[in-house]
């Protein structure tokens, strides 16, 4: 099947590179490119991608370069569009709020209104948000009422209701995907399970925000990947998808679990801090509508996603020593 080009925006972070393997390696296709603002890091982020048969990267900004980026799609008309660009970070995202909005929102729907004119796309799939649902007591579905709990999910709930009235009244081709916290080899080390499993190959602390009682919803970013590819091949044009494995897990069981794979004591490994502002309690999705309409549900459980995190940062442990803990916001 397939042999069609996929564009994957947002290509340069790991979700987009993990997307771009399972595709190369699955989904038979003519092409696909990644697209991202900066040019690829190195080998520790990058998986060496770039030496890849098939595929192709370039550097073009979805917010100050749009005529640059539309002329790369006009030239290589992608079939499949797959968006992972965004403004990251709930966390951060009270201080320059408007950055989030800029990115997540206005700068979509520009591009899309752009697509709209152009008859080579048939599918453009936009990765939105669990956080948009805030925190909840059961498992949600699809329908469930958006509570946005930070500006950045508020940012990317305001581009979704946009793809939604654009795909009922105009037949905008589109689908979007609400996947769970993902992590992977590749991973920038802000993150908790990379920030973990790191820090305890170099004998470091790690701060633990509330003592980890929040719980969150997680899967490896290759079933995201395989998610992606059966949504493309299959999925009816306009429905929503969460993404998410049946069950959450604490960050202070991911934290031990890194602990364990690793070899180290989660005593050594953790100092306890403050909760950060807006964190919820507990992301948990109803993932049974993807499982009906392309059969998809994750098949990669913790032992084996943190053996593989472990290989990958022992293999990169020099690059990752001096590789930045922090997030920081960038246009």
């Amino acid at each position: 099947m397939s042999n069609k080009t996929y564009a994957i925006l947002g290509g340069g972070g790991s979700f987009g590179i993990h997307a771009a393997l399972w595709l190369l390696d699955h989904a038979n296709p003519r092409k696909v490119i990644g697209i991202g603002r900066n040019p690829l890091r190195e080998r520790a982020f990058s998986l060496d991608i770039d030496q890849r048969d098939g595929y192709e990267y370039h550097a073009r900004h979805v917010t100050y370069e749009i005529d640059l980026l539309l002329e790369l799609l006009d030239r290589e008309k992608p079939e499949i569009i797959v968006n992972f660009a965004a403004q990251g970070e709930g966390a951060v995202s009270w201080k320059h709020s408007w950055r989030f909005f800029e990115t997540n929102s206005m700068a979509l729907a520009r591009l899309c209104e752009e697509l709209m004119k152009r008859d080579w796309l048939e599918r453009f799939i936009q990765i939105g948000t669990s956080e948009m649902y805030g925190s909840v007591d059961r498992p949600v579905t699809e329908d469930e009422p958006i509570k946005p709990s930070s500006p950045y999910a508020a940012s990317k709930v305001a581009f979704d209701m946009h793809l939604l009235s654009i795909s009922r009244f105009l037949k905008f081709p589109m689908n979007i995907l609400r996947p769970s916290n993902a992590y992977c080899p590749g991973q920038l080390l802000h993150r908790v399970v990379p920030k973990a499993i790191v820090s305890g190959l170099l004998g470091e602390k790690l701060p633990l925000h509330g003592g980890g009682k929040a719980e969150k919803s997680y899967i490896h970013a290759r079933d995201l990947g395989r998610a992606i590819h059966l949504v493309a091949e299959g999925a009816p044009l306009g429905a929503v998808y969460n993404v998410g494995p049946s069950e959450p897990t604490s960050i202070r069981r991911v934290v031990e679990l890194c602990a364990e794979a690793v070899g180290v004591p989660f005593e050594k490994l953790c100092e306890v801090s403050g909760d950060r502002l807006g964190q919820d309690s507990r992301y948990w999705l109803d993932s049974s509508a993807i499982k009906r309409d392309v059969g998809w549900e994750p098949r990669i459980d913790w032992a084996e996603g943190l053996s593989e995190m472990v290989n990958w940062a022992r293999a990169n442990l020099v690059a990752l020593k001096r590789a930045p803990r922090d997030y920081t916001l960038r246009a």
